[in-house]
């Protein structure tokens, strides 16, 4: 068994973080004060390939593979560890491979190419107001007429809403909308590539609004709402009513990522745990990190953060078997344990050294100067349920490891 990365693996993480540490860490924190991320940041993230890395390159992507797509999303979140950019980049390279193995064609080539130029944003609509993780029970209604389909409701925490319809040349979400009854649940939703801009147009029917926040200021947060907005039929993904089963494989594989840009932010946390424990000195002039209250809680997060770089890489890789390299014996449920399992433990790894690094600094961590705090509510996004909450995720877990006619809804 090696637990090493590939040489070119390798090389790929150090060319993205030599890029990272020149064109974002530099003004990540001017991010998080100013509330956005420049639409030039995002347009050199494309052009350096960052987006839609599993993505075919006769689509637009970059022909990798998803442990290369938690690599770039990993070392995004290092070098902005308010999160913000890192969500932007996971978003973009989850879900545009979802619309590549079952969009139409043309929808395809509209949407995929701008993707991966970083000139266009394909996201998750998902999260209704009082559904949550309740995806089955979403009440969004797409009612078919003629070649096209009239969307009605609401979504709610949705994910890069002023970028993709501000920002970019079009903005666009894997929009998840009923079909059939409300009885039906999960048997009567399907999944529609949605644009809401296009060339700065937006979308007839489709108003929003920006949330406000307490982190990850710089990607924006926002609600969706349909007035009789259409959608061409050609922007059905897969088939109709079965759109649930796409949502479900899409969530996997963007957990992974999310764990991914989870452990980034925990990385970063614990330098600067390290750094402060070598420069503190008091009590006779002793480095802080000589007093094993400072320095054992800062061996323990490193190590956990090691040991969860292993369960991500290897979930990483298992979604390559399953979606890349189609390897029998494998199918897209087997992915549902490891990144449910990835998702639990980067989040709480990276609130424990998030916790440490403000214990190791003390008062300090409690002044915006600091910058921890930037860090913390960022992660804090995920701990409380973005991309599904913990509890879900322990809920799927214990679901496909004791089985399903067990552990029942």
């Amino acid at each position: 068994m090696d637990f090493d990365l590939s040489q070119d693996e390798k090389l790929f993480k150090e060319s993205v973080h030599e890029f990272l540490s020149k064109e974002l860490n530099p003004i990540w924190i001017k991010m998080d004060s100013e509330k956005k991320i420049p639409t030039e940041v995002i347009h050199k993230m494309g052009d350096q390939g960052l987006f839609a890395i599993a993505v075919p390159e006769e689509y637009g992507g970059q022909g990798g593979s998803f442990l290369l797509a938690a690599l770039a999303v990993e070392e995004v979140a290092y070098n902005d560890p308010a999160v913000a950019t890192a969500v932007f980049t996971l978003l973009n390279n989850s879900w545009p491979y979802i619309l590549y193995l079952y969009g139409k064609e043309e929808t395809k080539q509209e949407i995929l190419p701008l993707v991966g130029k970083g000139r266009g944003f394909f996201g998750i609509a998902s999260t209704e107001t009082g559904g949550g993780s309740d995806v089955a029970g979403e009440k969004t209604t797409a009612k078919k007429e003629g070649n096209l389909y009239k969307i009605n409701g609401e979504k709610i925490y949705i994910s890069g809403v002023r970028e993709a319809l501000e920002q970019l040349e079009l903005g666009s979400w894997f929009l998840i909308a009923r079909t059939g009854k409300q009885e039906d649940k999960h048997r009567g939703l399907s999944s529609f590539a949605f644009i809401g801009n296009k060339n700065g147009k937006i979308t007839q029917g489709l108003e929003y609004s920006i949330l406000n926040t307490i982190g990850r200021h710089a990607i924006s947060t926002g609600l969706l709402h349909f007035n009789n907005a259409l959608t061409d039929s050609n922007h059905l993904i897969g088939d109709e009513n079965k759109g649930y089963y796409l949502a479900m494989q899409g969530f996997s594989i963007a957990r992974v990522l999310v764990s991914a840009a989870n452990i980034g932010a925990a990385q970063w946390a614990l330098e600067q745990a390290v750094k402060y424990s070598r420069d503190r000195r008091m009590f006779d002039d002793k480095p802080i990190a000589s007093f094993q209250g400072v320095s054992f809680p800062i061996a323990e997060v490193a190590t956990k953060i090691e040991a969860t770089k292993l369960l991500i890489y290897k979930s990483a890789q298992l979604a390559d078997k399953i979606f890349i390299k189609k390897e029998p014996g494998f199918k897209p449920q087997d992915l549902n344990y490891w990144a449910s399992s990835s998702k639990i433990m980067a989040i709480e790894t990276a609130f424990q050294a998030i916790e440490t690094t403000m214990k190791t600094y003390g008062g300090y961590s409690y002044t915006e100067e600091a910058n921890v705090f930037r860090n913390l509510l960022g992660v804090l996004s995920y701990l409380v349920g973005a991309e599904g909450s913990q509890n879900i995720m322990r809920y799927i877990v214990a679901r496909e490891l004791i089985g399903r006619e067990y552990v029942k809804d």
